[in-house]
């Protein structure tokens, strides 16, 4: 998460030096910990949070359970991410409905904070969870601000209230009241008020979002704020604390590049859980906070739990178990291969699923070379082919290949390179679905895959090894027999001396007179 690449970066840094000593001393910890404090201090941390979080780290990596651990570097690191996650909050808290509809929802923060398009981000996971939820225009003073939520509203699909044109006119705790009333008749079961906002806290603005408090009795009230404030954030949510007194805070606009401290502060000084984070600007980039997953991602440990989430939500299971059915027969063809890259871009940002993964901090520079629009030019190829061309790769030739990449403006180059891709994929796919493990390009069969043929073991030719000629032709012909040498079963036996056509009971009285005198006995 770009809010929090520096402070990853310089956290990971720390424990890297830490990893090259098998026995930490005091002044290890000590080291560690001071780093650890200096990147906190520069993320823009509040410092009472600094010294708490740093204090309790200390306490407990000078204690038993770094000193006696295999790993007493892991352990720290370990230590680091149990206290983040109380420091983020501890659990998830989720929204609490009204036990008789509707919800009531209360919005509150600074203008700019990205309120009105906050409102919009949740009505429209609260719809997609199967709620119907109403915005109601309570932001009469902002300029256009009523305007801008019923395009929010539009774009989220989500019916608006909104009785007065705003820019100054209309009375918001009448319209917050009468917007309760009104989802109440037309049955909606959650209520989202968008409120006022100032550019700074002052008393007016606070006695306005109290009035409507008291006016509506929400059953939530979210402080949104923007985690790229920084110190003031401490001071602005203490102020809205007093004022309003909220129940959650939503942290707004967490891919900026900004230093981030807000999100480590807020929950601490407030007591008050973080509920949900917007991570961009469209309407689908919000999700719930869950603060082990955030501390995970803090330390370069990987958030894999929203990454399976995006997935299932992306991905239709019905059409996955038709694909891997194609997988298995040999029927994948490259309108299959069309349909899976725009089931992944649906997904979202492919940069910002990258980051969600373990280690994605060491392929930093990888991640922000990477273009996002390689997905657009692969369908614009694939699409300028015809329908049979698609069925049957093979069919395309050099003048076929010729023609699809002038329609879609690519080189011959770019389309054999997309041929091959889907060939090697195809391949490999194939390989998983019969149970097999594939041979990745520039690795080789995987060492006990069973997809790849099997090495043939060569035959070691069988025969005496002896060095007196007539010894060693009696000896082969032996074998040829399937007679015992040296005591040992003959080629064509079983390993406990039963096949090769080999008597039971040995060999008789004349073939042993008759081996001897061919020996010169």
């Amino acid at each position: 998460m770009a809010t929090f690449g520096n402070l990853s970066d310089r956290l990971a840094e720390t424990f890297k030096n830490l990893r090259t000593k098998g026995k930490l001393s005091a002044a290890d910890v000590d080291g560690t910990v001071r780093e650890i404090r200096r990147a906190l201090l520069d993320a823009d941390v509040a410092l009472e949070v600094v010294k708490d979080f740093t204090g309790k780290v200390r306490e407990r990596a000078l204690g038993d359970e770094v000193s006696k651990a295999l790993n007493p570097a892991q352990q720290v690191v370990q230590i680091v991410n149990e206290e983040l996650i109380q420091i983020l909050g501890g659990q998830q808290r989720r929204l609490e409905f009204a036990k008789k509809p509707p919800t009531i929802i209360m919005l509150a923060g600074l203008q700019g904070a990205g309120k009105t398009t906050l409102a919009g981000k949740l009505a429209k996971w609260l719809a997609k969870d199967g709620h119907t939820p109403i915005l109601v225009a309570a932001d009469l003073q902002r300029p256009n601000a009523v305007t801008q939520l019923e395009v929010v509203g539009a774009q989220a699909g989500v019916p608006v209230y909104a009785p007065e044109p705003g820019n100054g006119v209309g009375n918001p705790v009448k319209v917050a009241r009468d917007g309760v009333k009104f989802a109440q008749q037309k049955l909606h079961d959650v209520v989202i008020v968008d409120t006022a906002g100032r550019l700074g806290v002052d008393a007016e603005m606070m006695k306005q979002a109290a009035d409507i408090r008291k006016a509506i009795d929400p059953d939530e009230v979210l402080f949104v704020i923007d985690a790229m404030i920084g110190q003031d954030a401490v001071a602005t949510a203490r102020a809205f604390q007093d004022g309003v007194d909220f129940t959650g805070v939503v942290l707004s606009k967490l891919d900026g590049d900004a230093r981030g401290g807000a999100a480590l502060s807020v929950a601490s000084i407030t007591g008050r859980p973080i509920m949900f984070a917007s991570t961009g600007e469209g309407l689908e980039d919000f999700e719930p906070f869950h603060p082990d997953r955030m501390a995970s991602r803090i330390l370069d440990l990987g958030d894999i739990l929203t990454l399976i989430e995006q997935a299932q939500g992306a991905f239709d299971e019905d059409e996955a178990r038709k694909i891997a059915e194609k997988f298995s027969t040999d029927t994948f063809t490259l309108d299959d291969f069309l349909g899976q890259m725009q089931q992944l871009r649906n997904m979202g940002s492919i940069k910002k699923m990258m980051g969600m993964l373990p280690g994605a901090g060491a392929m930093k520079q990888q991640l922000d070379n990477f273009d996002e629009r390689e997905i657009v030019r692969t369908e614009a190829i694939i699409q300028s082919m015809t329908k049979a061309e698609r069925v049957t790769p093979k069919l395309l030739n050099g003048s076929r290949r010729l023609r699809i990449a002038r329609g879609s403006g690519s080189t011959v180059t770019e389309v054999n390179q997309l041929v091959q891709r889907f060939e090697q994929a195809a391949k490999m796919m194939k390989t998983v679905a019969k149970g097999g493990m594939p041979n990745i390009p520039g690795m080789g069969p995987i060492p006990g895959g069973m997809g790849g043929k099997r090495p043939q073991v060569q035959q070691k030719k069988k025969g005496s090894k002896s060095g007196n000629p007539a010894k060693r032709a009696a000896e082969n012909a032996a074998i040829a027999s399937g007679e015992k040498v040296g005591g040992a079963p003959a080629a064509g036996g079983s390993g406990f001396g039963l096949g090769g056509g080999a008597k039971a009971g040995g060999p008789s009285a004349e073939e042993m007179a008759a081996l001897q005198k061919m020996l010169g006995r």
